[in-house]
């Protein structure tokens, strides 16, 4: 039997030779200087040999256990090598479907799908925090728990509606796990109880009519860049969210239909969109196409226009005319037109929605909503329009120097 003595005093030669231990373990001396452990073996009639790691990361000790363990598995019928080669391709195959493994596929298909840029981003930014967390852990051996771990340390932020939808975003990764084979249950459908509840956030919106009249000549007084003038001066005209006021492109433009058409890939409900084109947004877009007409974006990045102009483009305006956060945002150009136009009594509620592209949840009332109230969507936009003029000319343009708070 080997001792530690005679393993370290070995000492290569110019072939590989071996020392014995017992049991047919035995130990090979490379000409390299390097001592691997073999044990050899009988398998249905057939001499095999079994490599047990390298000496002295396996001691002699270790060697002789692993020895045994292996001839255990010989008196149940299994081969040791075999089976040693299956655990190295399952380590292989859990190390290439890690939690992050899964969801970089999952957000190639989503991008393939059409979803927008934005959100994809937006879900990257997301999984980026879950990657410290359970990055590299096997999807399949993700519990409750890590999956808990990870909202736990959003939420601790105060992050309330991040960590909602991170819980969201980890639930989709496990579904698209389980239907490609690599885990058996999404472990974070359960979770939805166990976070903060976030607060209902409605976005600052002026909707008086004075006020209203005030914030427009203030834009009309508003001297910045020209792409964010006319994004300012568009927004309150065409009802749409930001992101799809941003990203708009030129080739969505029928000056002659005097119709804006929003592919579904760029909406939030993923459905195609149409705007009635008044004749002030015409010829709004009209002197804008002017300045940007070269470019594929209606509105593209200062310094970058191959991109469209960022998302916080509009809502900087108001800040530099001295609206606040919680007096008006790009987004409250919309919150105004529906409460307006709700006010003014002459349309439709149903038309007034179809124009904010806001989707039915009843599928009854969907299906028969097929027609869009497109002819009275035509009527109220210029209807809008020209009432938004009226507000606007009620009082003297205000100077680009104007702040919200002096407002009377």
């Amino acid at each position: 039997m080997l001792t530690y003595i005679q393993i370290k005093a070995a000492k290569p030669r110019e072939k590989a030779w071996n020392l014995s231990d017992s049991q047919n373990l035995y130990l090979v001396i490379q000409p390299n200087g390097s001592k691997l452990w073999r044990f050899n073996y009988r398998f249905l009639d057939k001499q095999k040999k079994l490599h047990l790691g390298g000496w002295p990361q396996v001691s002699l000790a270790d060697a002789r256990m692993r020895r045994d363990e292996a001839k255990k598995k010989l008196a149940e019928g299994i081969d040791p090598a075999l089976e040693k080669k299956r655990a190295r391709i399952a380590a292989k195959y859990a190390a290439a479907n890690t939690f992050e493994a899964v969801a970089e596929e999952w957000l190639v298909k989503c991008e393939r799908d059409g979803l927008a840029p934005v959100t994809i981003d937006k879900i990257r930014w997301l999984l980026a925090k879950a990657y410290p967390v359970i990055g590299n852990i096997p999807i399949a051996q993700i519990t409750p728990h890590e999956a808990l771990a990870v909202l736990r340390k959003v939420e601790a932020t105060g992050a309330y509606e991040s960590a909602r939808r991170m819980r969201s975003v980890l639930s989709r990764v496990f579904r698209y796990g389980v239907a490609t084979v690599r885990c058996d249950k999404d472990v974070a459908a359960d979770l939805r109880g166990a976070i903060a509840a976030p607060k209902v956030r409605h976005f600052a919106a002026i909707t008086k009519p004075p006020e209203v009249g005030t914030l427009l000549r203030a834009i009309d007084g508003y001297s910045g860049h020209k792409v964010t003038i006319m994004a300012l001066r568009l927004s309150p005209h065409v009802l749409l969210r930001p992101g799809e006021l941003r990203q708009a492109e030129w080739t969505d433009i029928d000056f002659e239909e005097a119709i804006w058409f929003i592919p579904a890939e760029r909406m939030k409900m993923r459905r195609p969109h149409r705007v009635p084109l008044s004749r002030q947004v015409i010829a709004m877009l009209r002197e804008l196409h002017e300045h940007t007409h070269w470019w594929k974006y209606l509105f593209p990045a200062l310094g970058k226009p191959r991109k469209p102009m960022s998302e916080n483009a509009v809502n900087q305006g108001l800040r530099k005319l001295g609206y606040t956060s919680d007096q008006m945002t790009a987004h409250g150009f919309r919150a105004m037109a529906a409460t307006l136009l709700n006010e003014m009594g002459e349309w439709n509620p149903d038309a007034i929605e179809r124009q904010l592209a806001h989707v039915d949840i009843n599928q009854v009332r969907r299906a028969y909503a097929r027609g869009e109230y497109w002819d009275e969507r035509v009527q109220m936009m210029q209807r809008w329009s020209d009432y938004l003029d009226e507000l606007r000319d009620g009082g003297k343009i205000l100077c680009p120097d104007f702040k919200a708070g002096r407002i009377a």
